[in-house]
């Protein structure tokens, strides 16, 4: 019994923990939307993309119509992706409409260089967008309708519908303003939107797969160990020319320890084979624990 209680009582602060991030988060999104995006004519898809065309011949504030298109697309979304994760989107949806028209419509707008305002616009809706996901959230609109898409088409990659969303709605803006560089910056705002999200959603837990093939495969997994403090696996192999049995490290590190280990084995085995990979996300074992609890 108390200890469904408790169980009860931490499910409740991590739904307040999650709702204070995603109303900061949302708040931010509303910046790049209002300060930079929405004055200098640039639709950097989804419904913000749609909401900023429409807006340009409708007298309906930019605000206004992301909400009026959201909504059949989160009723939607309640019965096809489920309550919890709607709930938090209806919560951005409500702040991005609510900052957009009221809270922030009296601070200043950035009319200047366009490109800027492209970049800085997207660095401001990745960071939303970015703190949003990782609270199982969505932003509402083109979201909604990606998710609903591969849920009903799962052998479609995530990223060819989204691509696919964007460049029909960035393709709308170009002949709505009747400008190539409007579609041009939409696609900067989208990039560094894009890059921020991965860094919030994967940066803390990006690192370097090593496989390590070595005579002196004890010496570097010491070195390893001992001075940079990554566990170490030996995997057993065979060679397929001499048949002889050898010893194949294998190390997950991270970005910034990666040239320093390669250094490392240098310095103890000029003649050793090292392949290396990328990888998005280690979890565990000093790599930290999943970005969505913070």
């Amino acid at each position: 019994m108390k200890k469904s209680i408790q169980t009860k009582r931490s499910r409740i602060q991590r739904w307040y923990r999650d709702l204070t991030v995603i109303v900061t988060a949302a708040l931010i999104f509303s910046l790049g939307l209002h300060c930079f995006t929405a004055p200098n004519a640039i639709a950097p898809g989804g419904v913000v993309g749609v909401a900023t065309v429409v807006n340009s011949f409708l007298p309906v504030s930019v605000g206004l119509l992301y909400a009026i298109l959201n909504i059949p697309l989160i009723i939607a979304g309640f019965f096809l992706l489920g309550k919890r994760k709607m709930a938090k989107t209806l919560v951005s949806v409500a702040v991005i409409t609510a900052a957009t028209d009221f809270l922030f419509v009296g601070l200043p707008v950035y009319t200047g260089d366009k490109i800027l305002a492209a970049v800085f616009g997207g660095v401001l809706f990745g960071t939303g967008l970015g703190l949003i996901y990782s609270r199982e959230g969505t932003s509402g609109g083109i979201d909604i309708i990606n998710k609903i898409i591969n849920k009903k088409f799962p052998h479609l990659r995530m990223s060819l519908i989204m691509l696919s969303m964007d460049a029909i709605i960035i393709s709308s803006a170009m002949l709505v303003f009747r400008s190539i560089e409007s579609g041009l910056y939409a696609i900067i705002a989208i990039f560094v939107s894009g890059r921020v999200v991965d860094l919030i959603l994967y940066g803390k837990l990006e690192g370097k797969f090593m496989f390590v093939f070595s005579e002196k495969h004890g010496q570097v997994a010491e070195k390893i160990l001992t001075e940079e403090g990554r566990g170490v696996t030996f995997l057993k192999g065979v060679g397929a020319y001499s048949g002889e049995g050898k010893s194949v490290i294998c190390c997950a590190v991270h970005n910034n320890q990666y040239a320093r280990i390669k250094r490392k084995i240098s310095e103890i085995d000029e003649n050793a084979f090292i392949v290396i990979t990328n990888i998005c996300e280690v979890l565990g074992n000093g790599f930290g624990e999943n970005v969505s609890e913070f």
